[in-house]
């Protein structure tokens, strides 16, 4: 169950997460867009001024450009924003103008202390074959041409930006704080959630280990009465039936006490070659295969080698290969192999089942179609529990005809 709380406290930081950063995208996102769109007004003004902000006679530079009807426009200025009437003495800004050719360029306004003239001039040879956008993090450039003069004007944002830079500070802070409070009060939430179902989980193992012990008890009575009669009587179809009613009963006792009560937290990991494992275990159970003349493949890389627990990991094989000896047809075949650090286990086997995946094969008292009567649906179950507490993987699928366990630990 605390396996459970921590992937409900994660998922649930996950979501949080994920919800902040989408919304802090967003918020952010316009901001600088707003900023963006906010530069680049400022700059088309300038464009349509021939490079100047204000008036082009009180321009240093000296340079005069006859400007096109079109663009000489009369911009409507607000109390705030790029067309402030403040923005005439505010704005840190310079153009330069090149010739048709390129080899010759002038300043045509420079309103800026940040650089020099020299180096105003370079910069914009680096821009001059661009559009619109930002350079060096806070300037906004824009490159337009007029009467055959390309002009490049650049303008210093950095100051209009400190809000969005700030903004997006305080968004990032807020998020992890979030997370951490976050993080805290799933922690509270979560014991509050879980503890209802880890007293009924408790509940359970406790009232299957009673069932075990009453369930053992007549069996053992059972069993011992009946050899009781053997000795007095001899043995007979009905004595031997029994005993092989008892000792069903005794597996099913056993596999309802394994999955009911496996604790994942209490496993003994230690490094064991599974190539041996599944070798062994192979190598008892094939005369049962024979018996039932059911063809036996084995695949089984060497050396494979994983930490786990041994006694489930080897209840895991016996379970994989008592299925195959349950419902294989004609036909059953075993692979490991190990794929970079992933070690893959593959059961297969012939089945009267229809192509497609079966995971409800996992599902505890869940049998399948091809199932025998009396089946209680246990043994898989332990399967897909004991690999989830090794972090890994079971998938149930019917291809052609064949019925193939895939584990993946």
């Amino acid at each position: 169950m605390n396996r459970a709380e921590k992937k409900f406290r994660l998922y649930a930081i996950l979501v949080i997460f994920v919800l902040l950063t989408v919304l802090m995208a967003v918020i952010n996102g316009v901001n600088f867009t707003m900023a963006s769109s906010d530069a680049d007004m400022l700059t088309q003004m300038i464009a349509d001024r021939q490079g100047a902000f204000g008036p082009i006679d009180n321009n240093p530079g000296g340079m005069q450009f006859q400007p096109d009807q079109d663009n000489n426009k009369d911009f409507g200025m607000g109390p705030m924003g790029p067309d402030s009437p403040e923005m005439n003495e505010s704005l840190r800004y310079f153009t330069v103008a090149f010739s048709e050719n390129g080899e010759s360029e002038e300043i045509v306004a420079f309103h800026i202390s940040a650089v020099s003239e020299d180096e105003a001039k370079e910069w914009a040879k680096e821009l001059v074959g661009q559009t619109s956008g930002w350079t060096k993090w806070t300037y906004r450039y824009r490159v337009y041409r007029n009467q055959g003069t390309t002009y490049v004007t650049v303008i210093d944002q950095g100051r209009e930006l400190l809000p969005s830079f700030r903004i997006l500070i305080i968004s990032v802070i807020g998020e992890v704080l979030v997370l951490v409070i976050g993080w805290f009060v799933l922690l509270l939430i979560g014991r509050k959630i879980y503890a209802p179902l880890e007293e009924a989980d408790r509940k359970q193992k406790n009232f299957i280990a009673n069932a075990n012990k009453e369930f053992r008890v007549p069996l053992t009575v059972i069993d011992g009465n009946t050899e009781l009669t053997e000795r007095r009587y001899g043995p007979d179809d009905q004595t031997r039936s029994t005993h092989r009613q008892v000792a069903k009963m005794n597996e099913l006792v056993d596999k309802l006490g394994s999955v009911g009560i496996f604790d994942e937290e209490n496993m003994n990991r230690s490094d064991i070659s599974l190539s041996e494992y599944i070798k062994d275990a192979l190598r008892r159970r094939s005369e049962e295969f024979s018996e039932k003349g059911i063809a036996l493949t084995e695949d089984v890389s060497e050396d494979v080698k994983i930490s786990a627990d041994p006694e489930a990991m080897s209840r895991l094989i016996d379970e994989l290969i008592v299925n195959a000896l349950k419902f294989a047809k004609t036909k059953a075949e075993f692979r490991l192999k190990k794929e970079n650090e992933t070690v893959l286990i593959l059961a297969s086997n012939d089945a009267d089942l229809p192509d497609g995946p079966y995971e409800q094969a996992f599902d505890r008292f869940t049998t399948l179609s091809n199932a025998k009567e009396g089946d209680a649906g246990l043994g898989l179950s332990y399967v897909k529990q004991t690999v989830k507490a090794h972090n890994g993987r079971a998938t149930a699928s019917v291809n052609s005809g064949i019925f193939t366990l895939r584990i993946t630990l």
